[in-house]
């Protein structure tokens, strides 16, 4: 752990849902990952500053192959950094144990991948139950927040349908569902219209916008459709290993939504 830098109780945090206005939810300090590929070193991110204040949806734009998945696995403690730290509400994520990095991503954690990777052969709804399951719900009652998850995300009448039946953009609203079942503070998602076409990745990021204010999360969207990415309340470019700010204007699908109070490129809230 940093010097000067003390963690709240872990045992807390599974629980814990950070209050809006209270500071970060998520920052990160020199983030620096590094691969090898032969004799090759490849250096994704090199030296990132960030953080994203409670409530707040940012957009990572930037080409394929620039590191924006690498910078969200980081995030979700899915991967470690070569150099750098990963906090959560103020909590450094390298202290964390075996098991609390896995209650950090079960509980606190939601992730959107670009392929659902949904389990085909079960239904939608035993797939969204799964991270209930996982937690220790009894089928019951997982197959029960199952239901409620699929009428918020539209598909209320397809939860006995097997996932591999459903349309693209019924699978990725399945796997947002699946994302939210713990009710995270943190929704990560990774391209989560890349799959799609026009229409259908339209409505997957209307569906983003209205759970990330129904549910008050903090979201961080990585994908390449500028359009989309201008919706958000910042959005931020991945170039060459370093975080930039890329333009702020909302687009009219977004009018009347306003950043959270102090949050820009410059503030303590916005980008380092």
């Amino acid at each position: 752990m940093s010097k000067g830098v003390k963690a709240a109780p872990m045992a807390q945090i599974p629980h814990q849902r950070p209050e809006d206005g209270a500071g970060p939810i998520v920052r990160v300090e020199g983030l620096r990952k590094t691969f090898h590929s032969g004799r090759q070193e490849i250096t994704p991110l090199d030296g990132v500053n960030f953080s994203a204040t409670r409530g707040e949806m940012v957009s990572v734009v930037g080409p394929s192959g620039t590191g924006k998945s690498t910078f969200l696995h980081l995030l979700a403690a899915l991967d470690t950094p070569t150099n750098g730290e990963v906090y959560f509400a103020g909590n450094l994520l390298r202290s964390f144990s075996e098991a609390e990095l896995a209650e950090y991503r079960n509980r606190q954690v939601g992730f959107v991948w670009q392929r659902h990777h949904l389990l085909p052969d079960f239904s939608a709804a035993e797939n969204v139950a799964m991270p209930l399951l996982v937690h220790g719900e009894t089928p019951r009652q997982s197959l029960q927040a199952a239901q409620g998850w699929l009428r918020e995300v539209g598909l209320e009448g397809r939860a006995e349908q097997r996932a591999g039946e459903l349309s693209g953009g019924e699978q990725q609203r399945v796997a947002i569902a699946r994302a939210l079942a713990n009710q995270p503070s943190l929704l990560l998602a990774d391209e989560p219209t890349g799959d799609l076409d026009e229409r259908s990745a339209q409505g997957i990021f209307d569906l983003l916008e209205r759970l990330h204010r129904s549910h008050r999360l903090t979201s961080i969207v990585a994908t390449h459709n500028v359009a989309l990415a201008r919706r958000a309340d910042r959005m931020l470019a991945l170039e060459h290993g370093k975080l930039a700010p890329s333009g702020n204007t909302p687009e009219a699908g977004s009018a009347g939504r306003t950043p959270p109070a102090g949050v820009g490129a410059n503030s303590p809230g916005g980008l380092e």
